[in-house]
This record gives C-alpha cells, structure tokens and sequence, in this order.
C-alpha cells in the first residue's frame, strides 16, 4: 500500500512538474469537420493567438467525417497532457449526444471545457417574393397554411435544421422541410424562388440580404448584430428566451490538469480578445468571446438541455 500511496503521490508530482513547464512542444488542435466554413476560421484565427501567448506552433489539423463524431472519439483517448486539443462545437456537444443512438465518445465525461471562442449567429431568411416583412407575418402566414411553406436547410440533423425545428415548436406552426446536401445547393433553390425559407449562419445570406435577393425576418442570437441593426431577435418577436446559433470553443481530453486548463483558457481569452482575432471574426460576423472554463461548462449544459428538447420533440435523427 506504501508503494502505491508513493507511486501516486509521485504521479501528481510530475502531473505539477509538468503543468509548471507546459508547453515545451507543439501543440495540436483539432478541427472535426472538413476545411473551410466558420469553424475553421476560428480555429485558425484563435491558433495564430496561442502560438504567440504560448511559445509554442499550435496547429490546425481538419479531422471531418461523421458529424464530427470520429475526431471527438480519437481526441478523446489521446493523451491528457494539452497537446492535443479540440474544437467544440454545437453539434458534436450539444446535438449528437441526442441525435445519434450510439457515440464513441461521452461529450461530458470525455472531455474539459476550456473556454468559449465564438459564437456565429444564426439568421431566419425567407425568399424575397415571400409575403413576410418580419417574424410575426411569417407565422401568421405558416398557420394559415399548415404544412404548405417550405423551409430548407443543409441537411437533416444540420444548424438550419435544428434551428427551424426549434422555431416550429417554439410558435407552433407547420412547415415542410426540404434537406439538402450543403448550403450552396440550398441557396441556389432559396434564391431561385423554389424555396420558402431557411435559417443557416450570417456569412453565406448577409450578401443575398444586402442584394433584396432575399430578407432576414429575424436573428437567432440574444442580441441584434452590427450588420444588420435593424432586423429584432426571434426573442423581441414574442418569444423571450429563444436562441440558437453555431458555437465554437476549446476542449481538451478529461484527466488534463487543472494547471494546464487554467492556461490554456487564461491564454484563449486573450486570443480571443486580441484586434486580429477580433478583426477576422468581424468579417464573418461571429461574435468573440473567451471565457473561462466554468462558465464555458455552464453554457454547454444549458445548450444541451435547449437541443435535447428539440431533437426528441421534433424526432430529428441523422441521415
């Protein structure tokens, strides 16, 4: 027993050694869908950051396939020392754990929350010959016509989906979904006039908005964004508390020190705070945020609760 108690207690010696000194090699970060997109512009902006706060290269490795189930499952076992990172995600935390009979991996047990990057709001789009100035006109118009208005998205169990399924349980109206596979084939239809509506993230509508190709009826986040001041929140609509959009933080392996974490959220912060970070981010209209790891805990847990009602009530399963 004296071995073991000394084994241990030698263990955490090193553990605290280790953390003192971290990082001492390059670091990987892990971005579990493919090149391109929200994701990994804010996984690169915020690498760029940490490379200089920490002094070592943090690299961007993309890992997609499986709705981003198979890059969790290989983060998951590597080893809990900080050089192997991870971008959460909406969906790999807060939608599959749900939507997916069977996971490799277990989003709360698997996993320490850093810290909370960005959050990229989701838009409420209609086509431009659509009838529908605002929210309100939209759900009057869908109850009056149950089941008759389209809404696209960029496949089934996607952010657009979600978003709209949250949307019908939340005013209690009947649409018909139309999956697609991406957002370009979705847009195409969209601003061709063969689709009704869609909700997806700012950066691919905000151009089609400003062109009157088609019109935002409502932002998805808590807030009004810069780009578009005047269009309200679903919340100021008539419905106080709603919210979604995509989101994007840091996650390590579970069992990585305390003293690690605490640097590399410390670090995360000021990365994302930092003008180049914070530049790049304005671009796509993503919202920066870096917070600590309760708080990153805290969010995750309440997104969690938000998406495990709308994938049981709407039945939403994967394709």
């Amino acid at each position: 027993m004296k071995r073991i108690a000394a084994a241990v207690v030698a263990l955490v010696f090193a553990f605290a050694a280790h953390a003192q000194t971290y990082p001492t090699k390059t670091i990987r970060f892990v971005v579990p869908f493919a090149p391109g997109g929200s994701s990994e512009i804010v996984a690169r902006a915020v690498a760029a950051e940490l490379s200089k706060s920490l002094g070592q290269q943090v690299y961007v490795e993309n890992k997609p396939g499986g709705a981003g189930n198979i890059a969790m499952a290989e983060v998951a076992k590597a080893e809990p020392d900080g050089y192997t990172l991870i971008l959460g995600h909406i969906g790999t935390l807060a939608v599959n754990p749900y939507m997916f009979d069977k996971l490799q991996y277990d989003a709360d047990k698997d996993f320490i929350a850093v810290s909370l990057l960005a959050i990229v709001p989701s838009l409420f789009v209609v086509n431009a010959n659509v009838p529908a100035k605002d929210l309100k006109e939209f759900v009057k118009l869908a109850q009056a016509s149950p089941g008759k208005i389209t809404y696209g998205s960029a496949g089934n169990g996607s952010a657009g989906h979600l978003a709209f399924e949250y949307l019908k349980l939340e005013t209690k109206t009947d649409l018909l979904h139309i999956p697609y596979r991406g957002t370009g084939p979705q847009l195409v239809d969209l601003l061709g006039g063969r689709l009704d509506a869609a909700a997806a993230g700012a950066p691919p509508l905000l151009p089609h908005i400003k062109a009157g190709k088609i019109r935002a009826i409502a932002v998805g986040t808590p807030q009004r964004i810069a780009a578009l001041p005047d269009v309200p929140t679903v919340a100021e609509q008539g419905y106080p508390g709603f919210e979604t959009s995509q989101w994007y933080g840091l996650m390590v392996p579970a069992k990585t020190p305390d003293a690690i974490v605490k640097r590399l959220a410390d670090a995360a912060a000021q990365a994302a705070k930092s003008p180049a970070v914070l530049e790049r981010f304005e671009t796509d209209n993503a919202i920066a945020v870096g917070s600590t790891s309760a708080e990153f805990a805290a969010y995750i847990k309440k997104e969690q609760a938000r998406w495990k009602e709308v994938v049981e009530k709407a039945k939403i399963k994967p394709e």
